[in-house]
């Protein structure tokens, strides 16, 4: 044996046995990790779903969709979606760097949502309620004139069946591929929350992150109660937006949840955790008196009683 066949034979008992002890690495590995967008922490992905997306070192909200808001907020099972059957169409046949069709197909597939809102009727702590919860993956859960009907429709049921209204709002805005039919939603859902007051039907909105553009100008900002999900980001038009039209810096917290509630633009401002609970809260508070016959009749003896009590101390009171 040559030195160079050595040498061969070597290299190749080193590879075989490089290739027995190499570790197989999944490379979906990645996917168990996410970094905090606050405090930059690399965070196991189990851990933040199990703390309700909710960031264990700094408290941060991160952003979820309808589907695990609907599994936060209400019993397990109770929610029932409504208005499935409307969807969206292409009036103006919009086309910008792609048709307004291809967007929604696009976002279809991507969150296998029909629409930016889910929309139905649940019960939080056994108190039913009808609901309209937005979803900002689906095109950045702006208001088109679907999402506009369907959150009329469920406050018009709310309305019908004297229950109280949620809606739960995360979006960027009005759609901007719809143009005049997008902004007409404005005026038709803060038509429908009119109808709701002049009803005395209670009508809760819950700002998460983000809530911006139209539906912040219209139903979000219209509820009886107010509530806002902590951290987040409440306003009309963007923060950069505003600096370079009045040529100013505006504050760090500017148009946060906190800010608001500081300057009494919010009624409530509430963790992840304790949302389900505030919500019930107020709802309960809420809640209509309901006429119970053996309850007024404890009532009728009690007062019964009082009075004859009084009457004979007065009869004392004359006599002496």
């Amino acid at each position: 044996m040559t030195i160079k066949d050595w040498f061969n034979k070597r290299k190749e008992l080193q590879i075989a046995h490089r290739e027995l002890e190499e570790t197989q690495i999944d490379d979906s590995i990645g996917k168990l990790w996410i970094k905090c967008y606050n405090c930059n922490a690399q965070l196991l992905k189990k851990e933040v779903e199990d703390n309700m997306n909710v960031c264990p070192q700094c408290n941060y909200h991160f952003r979820i969709n309808s589907e695990t808001r609907i599994k936060q907020i209400f019993d397990d099972g109770t929610f029932n979606e409504m208005f499935t059957n409307i969807l969206p169409t292409d009036p103006l046949e919009f086309e910008d760097t792609e048709t307004y069709k291809n967007r929604l197909k696009a976002a279809n597939e991507k969150t296998n949502l029909k629409e930016a809102v889910r929309c139905g009727v649940g019960k939080i702590d056994g108190e039913t309620v009808s609901a309209a919860i937005m979803d900002f993956e689906y095109m950045g859960g702006s208001m088109g004139s679907v999402v506009g009907e369907k959150i009329t429709l469920a406050m018009e049921y709310a309305l019908e069946n004297k229950i109280p209204m949620i809606a739960i709002t995360a979006s960027g805005g009005a759609r901007m591929q719809e143009s005049a039919l997008s902004l007409m939603q404005m005026a038709k859902t803060s038509c429908a929350v009119a109808r709701l007051n002049e009803a005395g039907i209670l009508y809760i909105t819950v700002l998460t992150e983000p809530t911006f553009g139209g539906v912040t100008a219209s139903f979000a900002t219209l509820g009886d109660v107010i509530i806002a999900e902590q951290g987040a980001r409440i306003g009309f038009a963007g923060r950069r937006v505003i600096e370079q039209t009045i040529k100013q810096k505006l504050p760090s917290d500017f148009q946060t949840a906190e800010y608001l509630m500081k300057y009494g633009q919010i009624d409530i401002l509430s963790s992840r955790k304790d949302l389900k609970s505030t919500i019930s809260k107020v709802l309960k508070l809420h809640k209509p008196y309901e006429k119970n016959e053996e309850d007024n009749k404890k009532i009728k003896k009690n007062t019964a009683t009082k009075k004859n009590t009084v009457t004979k101390s007065k009869k004392v009171k004359v006599e002496v």
